[in-house]
């Protein structure tokens, strides 16, 4: 990948993050609803909190597997469910569900877990969309 390049992959992703987070905004300000904070652990009690880390860490653990299974599997092949982007598209899945299922169980305002589910399929539809569309025709993948 030459920089050309790498500088358009740059701002093709810095545009996905700011149309994703431009999306998470609206839907909260329609919604009635807090903003969540960036890189923040929102957890609304313990229960939470416990969860999203076992999550968490299963994930990342799946990640290493992932990782030792790709780089030592040459002659096999790959399969789709060893793939980063598929562990990483189930971590967000999974952990945003979690959240939304918190959210209508335990949250004061009942209207967070819509907004984060609305999150969750607006950010899943783009990714999808990214992908299927080889980053919508700006690189031959």
């Amino acid at each position: 990948m030459n920089k050309s390049e790498l500088g358009t992959l740059l701002l093709f992703l810095i545009v996905l993050i700011l149309i994703i987070s431009i999306f998470g905004i609206v839907i909260r300000k329609l919604l009635g609803v807090g903003r969540k904070k960036w890189f923040s652990y929102n957890h609304l009690n313990e229960k939470h909190k416990k969860l999203d880390w076992s999550v968490r860490l299963t994930f990342t653990g799946l990640l290493f597997i992932s990782t030792f299974h790709t780089n030592y599997n040459d002659i096999l092949g790959v399969y789709w469910y060893f793939e980063t982007w598929f562990i990483l598209i189930a971590f967000v899945i999974t952990s945003e569900s979690l959240r939304a299922i918190m959210e209508w169980k335990y949250a004061e305002n009942k209207k967070d877990f819509v907004a984060t589910l609305a999150e969750m399929l607006f950010m899943i539809s783009v990714v999808f969309l990214t992908i299927v569309t080889g980053f919508f025709g700006l690189f031959n993948i």
